[in-house]
């Protein structure tokens, strides 16, 4: 009688096995609950009637065994993401603001008329068409693909509205999916999409494009991509891209923005080093004249196979687009004057405010404006290279960082137009600034006890700043007693580590005078602790140079800001970009927090979450004084002549040239 209570106990947990199932597989409900009761049935008879016992045992075995299969079985296919429906868009949190049926970004005039060129002028040099590898990739040619100039060369699968935070409308791919728990992706190619020699866009492009920048490319493409654990071929225009994990909920939508080569018109074998030879892409615009370091002509394709799509109207409307390169930015705005450039971007204050004073501005054929911005403001600073020993104390960071005299620099070099920096999100609801920590917050933040100052957790810490005399007493002894905790002292004129007998001494590397002349005003206030800062300018080629190979002491630095900061994070702060060549992380910042901050704003499901990450994010960055925060402006000021045309309407970002249009005087 034991043996049958035994297998009595056993069956009842496999029925409630089934009820597990049940739970689990809801689907399958039915038809568990049709066959419990046989299930339960037959060990009942099976007890009485000893003789047919393993019969009807084997039989129940292998009923609740099927069913079992039957659950995983239908688990597996709605794991495969059957039941999710193919969408035109997607978006980082929540859904896309626009419907299926939309014709055109709010920011574009989808009646803007066509043709006539567009001539722009930037500062530097370049020496590679390849920006997606370490070599060339910082001194490749402007236009081919960025959001100022536009995706002029290179598309993606699906496009960025600038409208919205983060959200993904179809392109290459015209219809995509993906599970909320965002382990995987599939698109949908458009048949239509073709590369501008006319071959089909196919999905061994895709895969050739995703592979060859993990294996070649820099840093952060290689990282992203190192991330799909596999492919599958879905359709005959169809793929699915298999993720490690669904941790990194933001890697689906930065997928979804790779860069499409042909792999036809790619040299693979040579694709990491530094090229001149025109890519082929799918863009709307072909290499019409290529002037290493000196001009870029782009040709419009008359053939371009998106120019019909909702998602390009009131785009890439300028038959031809030049790019000149300029060697200085006092030669470039001179260029500007003259109009030899149509359209130019200002971000010095001095120039906009005193920059207008010639005939073609005054008669009105050069028109000023600005726009409100919606984004956070971008982190310009002066960036210290913690790589070295000097700036390994965060005291001697702290007590750097102090000396500089806002007020001072910005009515005396800056006409007042600029507002102080402070954290890396300001003017957003992501920042710190201004803000005690939330719970969540705390929770994020706790396993890193000494990550964060008391003041920056409160909300009550802000930038020293001066009293505008450029030589501020109470600062100035502030800033000593940090460098007091660092082994420093002042000895005469100089300030001496008074262990090892070193004064405090460094590089400040800039690439324009603009930079020169304010390292030069920091440098005089520095002076005045006994610390030398020696300001080097660097031509552009050389500046990027060093910069990569982290061969400088403190660099002028701006970090662009969104909305929806996410894994690009990685590449700007982590541990493991510290050393890697040709990452972002400039300042070599290594931090378990910085780490864990980022996993956890890549990681945030709901909107509350991820702005608290972000905010503990800004808090460790801040507490962590990896740079001297300068300034910034919540406007976008630019100017143009008159015989190009913007949009009424800008996106949240500021102007952007693939939007404007040729006025229709000029194009006759």
């Amino acid at each position: 009688m034991q043996r049958f209570v035994y297998h009595k106990k056993k069956f009842e947990y496999l029925a409630r096995t089934c009820c597990h199932i049940t739970a689990v597989f809801p689907h399958c409900a039915i038809l568990v609950q049709q066959n419990h009761e046989y299930l339960m049935t037959t060990v009942m008879n099976s007890l009485r009637a000893p003789t047919v016992f393993w019969r009807k045992t084997l039989t129940a075995v292998a009923l609740a065994a099927g069913l079992t299969a039957l659950a995983l079985s239908v688990g597996s296919a709605k794991a495969d993401g059957d039941e999710i429906p193919w969408s035109h868009g997607i978006a980082m949190h929540g859904a896309p603001a626009l419907p299926a049926d939309f014709t055109s970004l709010p920011y574009a005039n989808p009646d803007a008329p066509k043709g006539g060129a567009l001539t722009l002028g930037v500062q530097g040099t370049f020496d590679s068409l390849n920006s997606f590898i370490i070599q060339g990739g910082w001194t490749s040619a402007r236009g081919m693909r960025e959001r100022p100039f536009g995706n002029n060369i290179w598309e993606s699968l699906l496009a960025r509205s600038y409208a919205e935070p983060f959200s993904l409308y179809g392109l290459i791919a015209e219809q995509v999916r993906m599970p909320e728990s965002r382990e995987w992706i599939e698109f949908k190619l458009n048949p239509k999409a073709k590369f501008s020699d006319g071959t089909p866009v196919t999905v061994d492009d895709i895969i050739f494009s995703l592979e060859i920048i993990r294996d070649k490319g820099r840093p952060p493409y290689r990282d992203r991509y190192a991330q799909i654990a596999e492919k599958q071929v879905t359709g005959p225009n169809q793929l699915k891209l298999i993720f490690k994990n669904g941790d990194n909920r933001e890697l689906p939508l930065l997928i979804a923005l790779a860069p499409i080569l042909s792999k036809k018109h790619t040299d693979a074998e040579n694709f990491d080093k530094s090229s001149l030879t025109p890519p082929i892409g799918s863009g709307p615009y072909t290499f019409k004249e290529i002037v290493p370091g000196s001009r870029t002509v782009y040709e419009k394709n008359p053939d371009y196979w998106a120019k019909d799509l909702p998602i390009t109207a009131g785009f890439y409307n300028f038959d031809e687009i030049r790019v000149e390169y300029y060697r200085d930015e006092t030669t470039l705005q001179e260029a500007f004057k003259k109009g030899l450039i149509d359209a130019l971007q200002f971000r010095d204050p001095a120039r906009w405010a005193t920059g207008f004073d010639f005939p073609a501005a005054k008669n009105g054929d050069v028109v000023k404006a600005s726009v409100k911005l919606g984004i956070p403001a971008r982190f310009q600073g002066i960036m210290f290279n913690v790589r070295q020993p000097k700036f390994a104390d965060l005291s001697v960071r702290k007590g750097l960082r102090m000396l500089f005299d806002f007020d001072w620099v910005n009515r005396n070099l800056y006409f007042d137009l600029y507002t102080r920096t402070a954290g890396y999100w300001d003017n957003s609801i992501l920042s710190s600034i201004g803000q005690p920590a939330s719970d969540t917050e705390k929770a994020l933040l706790a396993p890193f006890p000494d990550a964060v100052s008391p003041d920056v957790m409160n909300g009550t810490w802000r930038p020293a700043n001066g009293d505008g005399s450029g030589r501020d007493r109470k600062v100035l002894r502030a800033a000593l007693n940090e460098f007091k905790k660092a082994g420093y002292a002042l000895e005469g004129k100089q300030l001496v580590h008074t262990a090892t007998g070193q004064p405090l001494a460094f590089e400040i590397m800039t690439k324009n005078e603009d930079e020169e002349k304010l390292g030069l005003a920091y440098s005089r206030i520095l002076e005045l602790l006994g610390i030398k800062a020696s300001i080097r300018t660097v031509d552009p080629s050389q500046f990027e140079d060093r910069r990569v190979k982290r061969e400088f002491d403190m660099v002028f630095n701006t970090l662009t800001a969104s909305l929806s900061p996410g894994a690009e994070q990685y590449g700007r702060w982590s541990s493991a970009s510290a050393d890697a060549p040709g990452s972002f992380n400039t300042s070599g910042a290594k931090s378990p927090a910085i780490d864990a901050m980022i996993d956890a704003l890549v990681a945030a499901r709901t909107e509350d979450e991820f702005v608290s990450a972000v905010r503990a994010f800004d808090r460790v960055l801040i507490s962590g004084a990896y740079a001297v925060p300068l300034f910034h402006v919540s406007e976008d000021w630019f100017a143009y002549w008159k015989r190009v045309v913007p949009p009424e309407t800008h996106s949240l970002y500021g102007h952007q040239f693939d939007t404007w249009w040729a006025a229709p005087e000029s194009t006759n």
